[in-house]
């Protein structure tokens, strides 16, 4: 691999919605943001009552969302009339832009919930573009199989597979890799982007060296290639790669703009009802 540094950062426990416990890797004191990303949530439990409350309506402007998830349901719904359910697999895109309001409320009682939601950063031409939300079935996401590894496509492209989500603002790449016991995933990586890799099952070595569940591990663009083994035990992994956008990032919660002045412009619409400007259409697959 080419010589460019890897910053291994732990995750913080955060409560987010009305409790629900997430671990956080981008957006902490650590790893403020990661042009493209603003934040990583990683959330799972198989106690319903630590995300039954779930996020209840709260607002979003400036920025996108995805949300993927492993196990379990999660509704969502939005004030612009939007609904969906994410089952197992499903993943939802929600380019929130000028703004929207909605709530993701998980649909069981009982059982294992897990997934991410990833927030990535809009240029500020597109800051106040028309929202757009789109959900996708688990069967819309190819894969692409080998002796060792199964890579889930869930934007982007990879080998011969392409994603049904392609972002033409940072042209990201977005994979499921679950690697088999004594596996070896050797990936290239495109110089101009930042990209990360979060272990969220067994046990794995990047480049010979052993990483930490909970912890993410970004790499600054420059680097070319990367090698992700595993001994004893397999494991499974999300890899993210997008194209810096280079702009100023000034955040208040989940108003993402480029000065203070959008920022209290932000506010001041959201306290006065006229934060949601226009319906978002709804796509999915």
């Amino acid at each position: 691999m080419s010589t460019v540094s890897i910053r291994q950062i732990p995750a913080h426990e955060v409560s987010e919605g009305a409790g629900v416990t997430v671990h956080r890797t981008i957006g902490t004191p650590a790893l403020k943001n990661f042009d493209p990303f603003l934040m990583l949530d990683h959330f799972g439990s198989d106690d319903p009552d630590e995300y039954i409350a779930g996020f209840p309506p709260h607002p979003h402007r400036g920025f996108i969302t995805f949300t993927y998830m492993i196990d379990g349901h999660m509704q969502h719904k939005d004030s612009m009339g939007n609904t969906g359910d994410l089952s197992p697999g499903a993943a939802q895109w929600m380019r929130a832009a000028s703004g929207v309001i909605h709530s993701e409320m998980p649909k069981q009682e009982q059982g294992l919930m897990r997934g991410f939601q990833l927030w990535i950063n809009l240029p500020a031409s597109e800051k106040m573009s028309d929202p757009e939300y789109q959900e996708f079935a688990p069967d819309a996401f190819p894969s692409v199989k080998s002796n060792q590894a199964e890579v889930k496509v869930l934007i982007g492209n990879y080998q011969h597979a392409s994603g049904p989500i392609i972002d033409t603002d940072t042209n990201i790449q977005y994979l499921d890799v679950q690697l088999a016991e004594n596996g070896q995933f050797d990936f290239t990586l495109n110089p101009e982007h930042n990209t990360f890799l979060y272990i969220f099952e067994g046990v794995a070595l990047l480049n010979g060296q052993a990483v930490k569940r909970h912890h993410l591990l970004a790499i600054d663009k420059g680097a070319t290639d990367i090698s992700v083994s595993t001994a004893d035990s397999d494991a499974r992994f999300i890899l993210v790669s997008g194209r810096p956008i280079g702009e100023s990032i000034v955040q208040y919660g989940p108003f993402v703009m480029n000065s203070n002045e959008e920022i209290h412009q932000a506010m001041a619409d959201y306290q006065n009802g006229t934060l949601v400007r226009k319906k978002a259409n709804m796509v999915t697959a």
